[in-house]
């Protein structure tokens, strides 16, 4: 008789957004509701002359924890994955397991975009000096071959593209390779998305991106299921997860007891009630749950019109309109890549401490009515959370998560 599926319990939690570098910046400055939001400022995603100014959030720059010849050569995304890695790893107790035995999944593809456009910029007229990172440190594998040259990891590496649920897969994977004795302890990383300023035209042609009517207000600009919303905002973000057989690690931060990931058949950003729907329904199939036994909700809530109005419903659906249900995104933007793994992370943190942040700007909530946070953070138990996470592509997912006591 096959033995049963071991128990995947997160063990260590590594972060880092415009609020600060460590999970305890992030959960105080959520449970605060901080207003960090400002005009994208770094050089290469700056918005053009004669063109609006991008609205969003951005980091501090990482602390150096790399040999000073291999720092010049990474990119600012492989330098805060080194950031929250070092971070959830040393909490994970990762130098006690066999090398060969830890895993590694990267959440997030085509992340270094605008230092692919600074040195295009830079380079076009003498292209004989391109510098040799150009040909390796810009890849999408290049996340996971410096965190293995850094950390020992030693079992696999392996990167993920799922638009904005990138995270949230690199999640599902993590645990995949635990369950299938694969490894015993597997990272998940919702990778930094570096976006240049062509990025965002892009994303502002799509009309997904918030529009610069709160320029000179930009805390107000996000504004998940308000009826004032039309469109995200933009955040910097990174977060990894140590995921490990509960055996080796303790009950950690909770258990996921319930994962789904479904393709909707859609092939843009058109977010699909039905896809999400069967998304939650899986998820919680698999953990045993009714609806109704589900306590609190991180949505995936990016404060696009479209979007927030199709998740309301589908919350309401599937018969979660009596749990807290709370964005951040609201607090920190969207991180894209990193939006699934750092939500998360605000999750384990959330119910840890037995509290949740306010969804900051719901001034007039959009219809159907959902148990929202608003105004301040809200004490109360948490026994058993939903994490929903979507991306362009049709891209669903779901996750049950039980807390640790």
């Amino acid at each position: 008789m096959p033995s049963p599926a071991p128990d995947i319990v997160f063990a260590g939690i590594g972060a880092a957004c415009g609020l600060g570098f460590g999970k305890a910046s992030l959960i105080d400055g959520l449970l605060a509701g901080r207003d960090v939001f400002s005009t994208l400022q770094r050089p290469g995603r700056q918005a053009p002359d004669g063109v609006a100014p991008f609205l969003g959030i951005e980091m501090a720059d990482p602390p150096s924890l790399l040999p000073a010849r291999v720092e010049r050569t990474a990119g600012l995304a492989a330098r805060v994955a080194i950031s929250v890695v070092d971070e959830a790893w040393r909490e994970a107790g990762l130098d006690n397991v066999d090398p060969e035995r830890i895993g590694l999944v990267v959440g997030g593809s085509n992340v270094f975009s605008r230092e692919i456009a600074l040195l295009a910029r830079d380079y076009a007229a003498r292209p004989n000096f391109v510098p040799p990172r150009a040909g390796h440190a810009l890849l999408d594998s290049e996340i996971g071959g410096l965190l293995a040259s850094h950390f020992a990891i030693r079992g696999f590496t392996l990167g993920i593209g799922a638009a904005s649920a990138s995270g949230a897969v690199a999640i599902l994977q993590a645990a995949a390779a635990i369950r299938s004795g694969r490894v015993d302890a597997c990272i998940a990383l919702g990778a930094l998305q570096d976006l240049s300023a062509m990025d965002l035209l892009g994303m502002r042609a799509l009309g997904a991106l918030g529009a610069p009517r709160f320029a000179d207000r930009p805390g107000q600009a996000c504004r998940p299921f308000d009826r004032d919303h039309d469109g995200f905002v933009f955040g910097e973000s990174c977060a990894a997860l140590v995921l490990c057989r509960a055996d080796l690690a303790g009950p950690g931060y909770g258990t996921l007891i319930g994962a789904a990931h479904v393709a909707d058949g859609q092939r843009g950003p058109e977010p699909d009630g039905t896809g999400q729907r069967r998304a939650i329904a899986q998820a919680l199939a698999q953990a045993g749950l009714r609806p109704q036994e589900v306590d609190y909700v991180n949505a995936h809530a990016t404060s696009t019109p479209k979007g927030d109005d199709v998740e309301a419903d589908t919350l309401v659906a599937c018969g979660l309109d009596h749990a807290w249900v709370n964005a951040t995104k609201s607090i920190i933007g969207h991180g894209l890549a990193a939006a699934g793994a750092i939500e998360v992370a605000a999750l384990l943190l959330q119910m840890r401490d037995g509290q949740l942040h306010p969804t900051r700007n719901l001034d007039n909530p959009i219809v159907p009515p959902l148990r929202h946070v608003i105004g301040g953070a809200q004490s109360c138990h948490l026994r058993h959370a939903l994490k929903t996470s979507f991306g362009f592509g049709g891209i669903d997912t779901a996750l049950v998560i039980r807390g640790a006591s």
